[in-house]
């Protein structure tokens, strides 16, 4: 019978300067522990680096002298070593000496069903000091993910029985399963982790984004509301939530206020978040930003939302502070996809298309799901003129966010620029049907309409209907201004943009408005409306073009006026100056203003 550790060996030998170890005097530990008992104890105190490097010449031993350590020492010097190499993300490596640990477990097993029990009292302990095989494969599937071989990571959970499985091995397979389209597979993993955990919120959020009924969520928690006081405001929270999965705004922005004017939930982030993520989907976006803003101060460190902050605060194009809050995020972590969209939505209004395009891929290799990348990417691979690699990004953040008007209207701006005309017109018809008629969707579908002059007047009465909904909707406006343009009712245009900045400022509008303006021969009023919406927005090019354009052709007639008076006082004749005919030929290509975003 081989006693391991017991052989003896020559006192100077690297072995017994190694395992000289055990003599030396510690807190809390026995004289008598073995090296591995050593290395465990580091491992528990987060000494990673220090259980590498030991760990790594213990198993050198091993594989020198196999008689050196026990198989289940073995086991653990694996285990340990390949949890520093997790902790140092060497993930593949971590994956190789975790297989490893699992087959040196495996021979273990069949060793110990071959063996009669000794009946000897110090087994016991070891045994029971064995890390566990459920938690190794556990680290695998991190490995995995981390490596983003999701397959792989389902493969080793799947192969852990189900009574076995913690909640977190389930909510981790829920979570693959849900990436990879396993729809009820991913439900079953959820349930299964509300029932060991009634109150794992994310696990609440999972089902509903995958069309479980909110009643049905609820109906999992009600005996925990039941049994611990203040927690009544949680079903109000999952009907909310419910209310969000699917794609009822108005409902849900209407019971998230309801629950944050409750004083004990008043000023959560979380809650603020999320309204202000519902308003960003509402096409309201002051709203929006007000709340984003409101959410920031209380917690300067907020990561999660912020590229939509980012977003918003480009499109009114506010880049300072876009760049400003891009700085502040990356200070916070660059390990996250939000602030790399925020720099990337600087770029991208900064028509530095290449630049937004790096890095909405880099934010994308950070988090596969965050849909704000994707749309990022999506709209700088379309700008650049490479439309069918950005419908492939389109059509990826519809599947991760099928509530999101924004990922739908990205896709069908790409099948107008490459006229496919037909498939925008399918796919408006769907999200027409799918989300319900709003001001958005009647308005996205209006503007598909737009593109077909035989579909003119079907655009007509749909941006009526989305404005009786919602006169601010400035989308709406816009989209009605351009079909007023064509029509060349610019007295009714004028009403209208009036109307819709009476409560609101808006770069676009301000333009649109001094465009018509210009058509109506008011162009002071027009250079007015054109320096507000360049006080808006600085960048804005076609407020730029427009003011530009009218003070050269001020400029030319002013001088052939002043030479034509000139003429006529030095031969003391009266002349017609004839300024109308000049003026008019100056304004006759009008079309050439109504350039609509």
């Amino acid at each position: 019978m081989i006693h391991y550790l017991h052989v003896p060996f020559c006192p100077g030998s690297s072995l017994h300067k190694l395992l000289a170890l055990e003599q030396l005097p510690a807190h809390r530990l026995s004289a008598d522990m073995s090296v591995v008992e050593h290395v465990r104890e580091m491992a528990a105190a987060g000494l990673h680096s220090n259980v590498r490097i030991l760990s790594g010449l213990l198993l050198t031993m091993s594989g020198n002298n196999p008689e050196l350590f026990s198989p289940s020492q073995k086991y653990q010097l694996l285990v340990y070593h390949a949890d520093s190499l997790f902790h140092d993300k060497e993930y593949r490596n971590a994956v190789s000496k975790y297989t490893m640990a699992l087959q040196q477990k495996k021979a273990l097993s069949k060793t110990s069903k071959v063996r009669p029990s000794t009946g000897n009292a110090a087994s016991t302990p070891q045994s029971q000091c064995l890390p566990s095989e459920i938690e190794v494969k556990y680290k695998m599937a991190e490995c995995y993910t981390m490596l983003k071989q999701d397959k792989d990571a389902i493969a080793i959970l799947d192969g852990i029985p189900s009574r076995q499985r913690t909640p977190k091995i389930n909510m981790m397979l829920a979570n693959l399963y849900k990436k990879a389209g396993q729809e009820r597979s991913s439900v079953t993993s959820y349930k299964e982790v509300l029932r060991q955990c009634p109150l794992a919120l994310d696990a609440i959020l999972g089902l509903l984004s995958l069309s479980v009924k909110g009643a049905e969520v609820a109906s999992m928690t009600m005996n925990v509301i039941q049994s611990i006081p203040n927690l009544d405001w949680l079903s109000v929270w999952i009907k909310a939530y419910a209310f969000v999965h699917t794609g009822d705004n108005t409902r849900a922005i209407n019971t998230i206020c309801s629950l944050e004017k409750k004083s004990l939930l008043r000023d959560n982030v979380d809650l603020l978040g999320s309204l202000a993520d519902l308003y960003f989907r509402a096409g309201d976006n002051k709203n929006s930003i007000l709340k984003f803003e409101q959410a920031q101060m209380l917690d300067p460190y907020l990561i999660k939302g912020m590229d939509v902050y980012g977003y918003l605060l480009a499109r009114e194009g506010r880049l300072e502070d876009v760049e400003n809050l891009g700085c502040r995020l990356f200070n916070i972590s660059d390990q996250h996809a939000e602030p790399w969209v925020v720099s990337g939505c600087h770029s991208f209004y900064s028509k530095r298309y290449s630049r937004a395009l790096y890095l909405g891929a880099k934010a994308i290799q950070l988090n596969s799901n965050s849909v704000q990348a994707l749309l990022l990417k999506g709209a700088a691979l379309r700008n650049m003129g490479r439309v069918q690699e950005a419908i492939i990004h389109f059509r990826e953040a519809i599947r991760l966010a099928p509530c999101r008007l924004d990922c739908y209207e990205g896709l069908i701006e790409c099948y107008l620029a490459s006229n496919s005309i037909r498939e925008a017109m399918v796919m408006a018809n769907n999200v027409y049907k799918t989300l319900g008629a709003n001001a958005q969707t009647l308005t996205l579908l209006a503007t598909v309409c737009l593109e077909d002059p035989v579909t003119q007047e079907k655009a007509k009465t749909l941006l009526d209907k989305a404005l009786t909904q919602r006169p601010d909707y400035i989308k709406a406006v816009v989209k009605k201004a351009e079909l007023l343009s064509r029509e060349q009712k610019y007295e009714d245009g004028i009403a209208l943009l009036r109307n819709a900045l009476a409560n609101q400022s808006d770069c676009v509008l301000h333009r649109i408005l001094g465009d018509f303006l210009v058509a109506v021969n008011e162009y002071q009023e027009a250079m007015d409306q054109y320096s507000i919406a360049l006080s808006l927005d600085p960048n804005d090019q076609k407020s730029l073009e427009g003011m530009q354009k009218m003070e050269k052709e001020e400029s030319p007639t002013d001088a052939t006026q002043e030479e034509d008076v000139d003429d006529m006082e030095g031969s003391g004749e009266e002349g017609d100056l004839e300024g109308s005919d000049s003026e008019a030929a100056q304004w006759a290509d009008q079309e050439q203003w109504f350039g609509m975003q």
